[in-house]
């Protein structure tokens, strides 16, 4: 007769300690990030001062493209979409959009932090904007409609 030794975990979706400890960290983690994009919900007015370091190579208020896409509309478009652009997109920049990469808040702000970190090998050749508050300014400045 073979025994048959009970786990001292409550459920299978609780393998181990260590395994809740990580859920309940990663759970805290996602919370704060949240919360700090929440609660910094930038200013468009400032956004569009900030949004001149870009106005060289994109156009937010028209559908225009320059030497790289419009951005009116951009917030909630899939990567690599705007159709007047289609022709000029990087490989990268397409198979972002096809893998489901959509310019929300977060991805926005990751990618305004550092363009060749979120897409790896897009042609965008500004570096990023290094100030948290920037980053939000032109969000708000993007998303606003009209623009200030």
């Amino acid at each position: 007769m073979a025994f048959v030794k009970a786990s001292p975990y409550k459920n299978d979706s609780q393998k181990s300690p260590g395994s809740a400890m990580l859920r309940a960290i990663s759970s805290a983690a996602l919370f704060l990030i949240a919360s700090g994009i929440a609660a910094h919900a930038g200013d468009a007015a400032l956004g569009k001062k900030v949004f001149n370091r870009c106005i060289a190579c994109h156009e937010a208020a028209t559908d225009h493209d320059k030497v790289g896409p419009h951005l009116m509309g951009v917030v909630g478009r899939k990567a690599g979409s705007a159709e007047s652009f289609a022709g000029h997109y990087s490989q990268a920049m397409k198979d972002a959009g096809a893998a489901g990469l959509i310019w929300d808040d977060a991805n926005l702000a990751e990618y305004l932090k550092a363009p060749k970190q979120k897409v790896p090998g897009n042609k965008m050749a500004f570096t990023g904007l290094t100030s948290d508050d920037d980053i939000a300014n032109v969000i708000a400045y993007l998303k606003a409609d009209p623009k200030p």
